[in-house]
């Protein structure tokens, strides 16, 4: 089958209907609506380091076939899969490591499908026009991360170098309510959970908005809470105030807005996007400390709603081992890599076979340590 790609500057230049068509409905971020507005906000820009180069693929009847979100990187900021060391070994042997093509939804850790085809003859055509495009413009590779199974063998099929690494999910195995999830834990563990919950929860008022609860006043206290994390982690917000508001113009039905109030002022939120079968926790912060809080509104709340909206998981984002402990359990995250300098990617090639098994290793390891008792995780 004979292909032909284009590179599209916006994600604007095709239809909306003909980009999802592909992009399918159980997955919101890859969604012409959430990569819109990262695009028309300017949260994901040539002035931010994530200039798109989307990849539309056409058969010889000019139908469209495949997409995948891409973007020229001159940084390795907001993707949270770390290349920072090869940027740097690259550099130091008197390469460029920047630019570079990121395939993935800016800002966002959350597995997904990133090759939007239905074949996997069509994602091989994606593929190649990622590599094709790396020769042309003199990248140093392209980088596809959070990948779905079948993301990750087409480009391990493609010769692209497979990496590995984990986050932690809740699991929802038929619950029918947020009591039963905790009879399957040990006794200790539902205890302590318990406690949590009952301290968090003291003289507060907690509400999940979604749809038309949703009001611009809510996401102007929800900002201020983003900023704040923000300022305390990395330093600087990715996201923009504008994204925020064209994701409640177009996306309000798909998210899950869990806030916290005390006497009537606002302390906390957390925001969660809602898939065909999971919850997705995206970004949380607090204006006023309370002990548990954080635990309550990203955790136990998601939990909560999964079960009540009967979702099989909650994908609770990046990092945290504190995850383990309230029900979350360590799940492997893929990513694949095309690295065009054949000495880097010789290197890389065995420090990625000894971190897949160290991960791995993690994974297991972490597994032991699940709050569930014997026989129920």
């Amino acid at each position: 089958m004979n292909y032909s790609a284009r590179i599209l500057s916006s994600i604007h230049e095709v239809k909306a209907q003909d980009w999802d068509r592909l992009a399918g409905t159980s997955h919101p971020f890859v969604s012409s609506r959430f990569l819109g507005a990262l695009e028309d906000s300017g949260s994901a820009s040539i002035e931010t380091g994530w200039a798109s180069r989307h990849i539309w693929l056409v058969n010889e009847k000019d139908e469209p076939v495949g997409a995948a979100p891409l973007y020229a990187k001159t940084h390795s900021q907001g993707e949270y899969v770390f290349d920072h060391g090869w940027a740097d070994a690259l550099n130091r042997a008197g390469g460029q490591y920047y630019p570079k093509l990121q395939c993935a939804v800016p800002f966002t850790p959350v597995n997904g499908r990133r090759l939007l085809a239905k074949s996997d003859d069509a994602r091989q055509g994606l593929l190649s026009a990622m590599v094709q495009a790396c020769q042309e413009w003199d990248y140093s590779g392209a980088h596809l991360t959070f990948l779905t199974t079948a993301d990750k063998e087409s480009a391990q099929q493609a010769g692209f170098l497979a990496r590995q690494d984990r986050q932690f999910h809740f699991f929802n195995r038929g619950y029918d309510q947020f009591e039963n999830f905790l009879a399957c834990l040990s006794s200790r563990k539902r205890k302590n959970i318990r406690k949590e919950r009952v301290a968090a929860q003291k003289d507060i008022s907690i509400r999940r908005l979604s749809g038309d609860d949703l009001k611009p006043e809510h996401w102007d206290i929800f900002y201020q809470c983003y900023l704040d994390t923000g300022a305390r982690k990395w330093g600087r917000p990715y996201l923009n105030r504008e994204f925020f508001a064209r994701i409640h113009e177009s996306m309000a039905k798909d998210i899950l807005l869990v806030m916290a109030w005390q006497d009537d002022t606002p302390i906390a939120a957390a925001l969660n996007f809602i898939g065909d079968e999971a919850l997705y926790g995206r970004n949380w912060g607090c204006l006023t400390h309370k002990r548990f809080l954080h635990f309550e509104l990203c955790y136990y709340q998601a939990i909560e709603a999964a079960i009540e909206m009967g979702l099989s998981r909650v994908e609770a984002g990046a990092q945290g081992e504190h995850k383990l402990a309230r029900g979350y359990e360590p799940v492997a995250t893929h990513s694949a890599h095309y690295i065009a300098h054949p000495g880097l990617r010789a290197a890389l090639v065995d420090y990625l076979t000894h971190e897949r098994d160290a991960v791995e290793q993690n994974i297991d390891v972490l597994g032991q340590y699940t709050p569930f008792k014997k026989g129920q995780s």
